[in-house]
């Protein structure tokens, strides 16, 4: 496809110039204004010494300046680099140095972090977010066209990975990619994407957040950010705003479903819930059901977003299906030679279609491993039935080898969370003197749990091989990436000795 994302936004700052844009908990911008600010900023930063291809930095949480400055960098053809609001001074310095951004802009609680970690920087600028605000009176103008130096090519965002394989990746987005998957995701659901009005959940820095921003932006809809997310004050959000797409891992709604608002909360205006990253418990499929809501189950990667979704008839039936390719997606497995995999056949997710990104930021040995043969391997693990629908299984790296056995945490870990009183689950490994690996749970479970009923459910539904021989329970959430997902890296690492510390189960 030949579009570029801007072109998108600006037609739709002719068509809608007084319909909201962007609404945050304290400020709203229509389409118009935000066109007209945006100009501003970016002949403002252009001033300042930004040219195409130069990199922006954004350390701050989501807000409206936020989202105000991200289009305005894309205005002049340099690339946006955020960094997520909660790296700490090790892994800012470290993607800052991989990003050399000619500006970098901060919010008052992170101004120190952002200092310190450019402090070996020379040549970078540093503002206050906030200054964006004095080019908002911009004066009234028609909307102006697109430099021609910009072109489908021309990247546009670089987001990094979640983080659970060490310091993130630079996932590169170009206008060509952008406009792709959002024309994709049009022609498989317009009843949606027409005039959408978004919740958004995820951090403005990830892909959740920002690819959120961009599909209201680029469907002429308006997008609600919020600094945090509240369950009850979305639920408010829900019936007062008329929101019409719900988007976000599982852990968001079941906080929402926990609420005692949610009984009561019209939600007559939705239109689609999607979910993704996380597997969906059937309690909570039930609990949305009530409200008359289907989950559409997504599969989706920073490297490649919202690449399936599965269709309302088939998520009634087949709820834990991940659907099929979009209209101009292609999704497969491939086994361990690179052969695609029989029907009923687990193998390694991979995906050919327009929301592939460009590749990683200055990372060609990265990119080349997981684009090839024009598709790109996800890493995930996966299994298309008979129809093509494809169910996620599990990141492969997560497999546990018991014995020679290969083990889905996530089979695991659908049993466990069917169990009363569980509300978050991970199933790991743990280390065994004759298996190598034996399965481990990590259970979140805030008033308690009667270990030994768990594990004759557990034996109720998984093979004896499967069944944990540890429980670990917790009265607090378990550790969270800023993408929403549990950080199994930090589980891991917290219980490397559990057979030396904790007494096995079974």
């Amino acid at each position: 496809m030949d579009g570029r994302l801007i072109d998108a936004i600006k037609w739709w700052a002719r068509e809608r110039a007084d319909q909201d844009a962007i609404v945050s908990s304290t400020d709203r911008v229509t389409h118009g204004e935000l066109e007209r600010w945006s100009a501003a900023i970016g002949d403002w930063l252009v001033s300042e010494g930004l040219q195409a291809g130069d990199r922006v930095t954004i350390n701050a949480a989501n807000s409206l300046a936020w989202c105000v400055l991200a289009r305005a960098v894309m205005e002049v053809g340099a690339i946006l680099a955020p960094i997520s609001p909660r790296f700490t001074l090790s892994e800012a310095r470290y993607v800052l140095g991989r990003y050399e951004p000619k500006l970098v802009f901060h919010d008052e609680a992170r101004e120190a972090i952002t200092r310190e970690a450019l402090a070996d920087s020379s040549g970078v600028k540093l503002w206050q977010l906030d200054i964006v605000g004095r080019f908002r009176q911009a004066a009234a103008q028609s909307v102006r066209e697109v430099q021609p130096d910009i072109t489908p090519d021309t990247p546009v965002v670089i987001i990094g990975t979640s983080g659970s394989t060490g310091y993130p990746k630079g996932v590169v987005y170009s206008h060509r990619t952008l406009t792709g998957h959002f024309a994709d995701l049009a022609l498989a659901y317009a009843h949606a994407t027409d005039g959408p009005r978004v919740m958004m959940f995820g951090a403005l820095s990830m892909s959740a957040g920002y690819y959120v921003l961009m599909m209201a932006l680029v469907y002429g809809g308006t997008v609600f950010v919020e600094d945090g997310f509240d369950p009850v004050k979305t639920l408010r959000r829900i019936e007062e705003d008329r929101i019409t797409i719900l988007m976000g891992v599982p852990v968001f709604f079941e906080r929402m479903a926990a609420c005692k608002e949610f009984a009561t909360t019209d939600m007559s205006s939705v239109r689609m819930v999607q979910s993704g990253g996380a597997r969906i418990s059937q309690r909570l499929i039930e609990a949305w059901r009530s409200k008359g809501l289907v989950f559409q189950q997504m599969f989706a990667q920073t490297e490649a977003p919202a690449s399936s979704l599965n269709p309302i008839s088939s998520s009634i039936t087949c709820p834990q299906s991940c659907g099929r390719g979009l209209p101009l997606t292609r999704i497969a497995t491939i086994d361990e030679h690179g052969n695609f995999s029989p029907v009923g056949t687990p193998g390694e997710i991979v995906i050919q279609g327009p929301s592939v990104m460009v590749d990683y930021w200055r990372d060609p040995e990265a990119t080349a491993k997981v684009k090839v043969d024009g598709w790109l391997r996800t890493g995930d693990l996966g299994v298309m039935n008979e129809h093509g629908l494809l169910t996620f299984l599990d990141r492969l790296k997560d497999i546990i080898i018991s014995g020679g056995m290969n083990i889905s945490a996530a089979e695991i870990e659908r049993v466990v969370m069917d169990f009363p009183g569980v509300e978050e689950v991970a199933a790991i490994a743990a280390q065994d003197e004759r298996f190598g690996e034996t399965p481990m749970v990590v259970v979140y479970a805030p008033e308690g749990l009667d270990v030994a009923a768990l594990i004759a459910h557990c034996n109720q539904h998984l093979s004896d091989y499967k069944v944990p021989r540890y429980v670990a329970v917790h009265a607090e959430p378990l550790p969270r990436l800023a993408a929403g997902k549990l950080s199994k890296t930090a589980l891991r690492k917290q219980y490397e000795q559990a057979h030396v510390t904790l007494a096995k189960v079974r």
